[in-house]
């Protein structure tokens, strides 16, 4: 089946193209797409591009940063305002997947990829889209719960807060080949400090559902108390609580609930 590319100067135009055609699919870095295109998937009959700089432009000079869909993985490693997202960008693939990958398209890998999205998600990262009902700003948690209602629409940015101290943000990926296999878990958290307190604790967890999620259980545990030993233990208890991992060929549904308590204790205590 032929496949007709668009290319637009502007991402105005790449979001109507968009929505006017159910089986068009935007094309960033390529690598969900054209890893579909190539395995047959008949479903997509136009690609849509755009060349609009906005959605590559990095902003993270202030106290809220904000990454363009377009923005690569190997960009954020050469941003030193960015060293705290080093280690999810570094996660993710050999060099030339960074090279190419993105964190718009990051928003829709499904398991047992998606890692940079469980830093996003951990950070309470909001994501931009433009469509049919024009541009808003969604939630990232209430964007993947529906992301797979998200054909016709293009991711424009995400834009978080940025972490008050180096420390206030963790990041773990399991993986059996490393750094470019896919996850059996991967968590984030961020735990801001007011004083010796957590205050406003998230914890993310890949793997551990059809999409990233959070982990609420531990959340509560860790809110409002200070991170030692005693509260780390409490939320690495919990950790299993609300998730619903599934079988692959990296490991069992039944493995990945055995361990996320063991490498969320590990993250917050700042093993190896």
């Amino acid at each position: 089946m032929p496949v007709t590319v668009k290319t637009f100067g502007s991402s105005g135009e790449a979001a109507a193209a968009l929505s006017a055609d159910r089986n068009a699919r935007y094309l960033g870095g390529g690598t969900l797409v054209m890893r579909a295109l190539n395995e047959g998937d008949i479903s997509i009959s136009t690609i849509v591009r755009a060349s609009d700089h906005a959605m590559t432009r990095i902003e993270a000079t202030g106290a809220r940063i904000t990454l363009g869909a377009g923005v690569t993985y190997a960009r954020i490693l050469a941003e030193r305002d960015l060293a705290f997202l080093h280690s999810p960008a570094r996660s993710i693939g050999g060099p030339a997947v960074r090279n190419m990958g993105t964190v718009g398209g990051n928003l829709f890998a499904p398991n047992p990829y998606g890692d940079f999205t469980v830093a996003m998600l951990a950070l309470d990262a909001v994501v931009s889209v433009q469509g049919g009902l024009g541009s808003r700003e969604v939630p990232i948690e209430e964007f993947l719960q529906s992301r797979d209602r998200q054909t016709g629409t293009l991711v424009l940015a995400i834009s978080f807060a940025k972490p008050g101290s180096p420390d206030a943000f963790h990041y773990r990926k399991i993986a059996r080949i490393k750094p470019k296999g896919g996850a059996v878990i991967t968590l984030a958290a961020h735990l801001p400090m007011n004083g010796s307190r957590i205050v406003g604790a998230r914890v993310a967890l890949g793997s551990m559902a059809p999409t990233p999620i959070r982990a609420r259980a531990a959340e509560r545990a860790l809110e409002g108390r200070s991170l030692d030993a005693s509260t780390i233990n409490a939320a690495a208890a919990v950790a299993v609580e609300g998730t619903t991992p599934g079988d692959n060929a990296l490991a069992s549904a039944w493995y990945r609930r055995e361990i996320v308590g063991v490498h969320l204790k590990r993250l917050l205590s700042g093993q190896e």
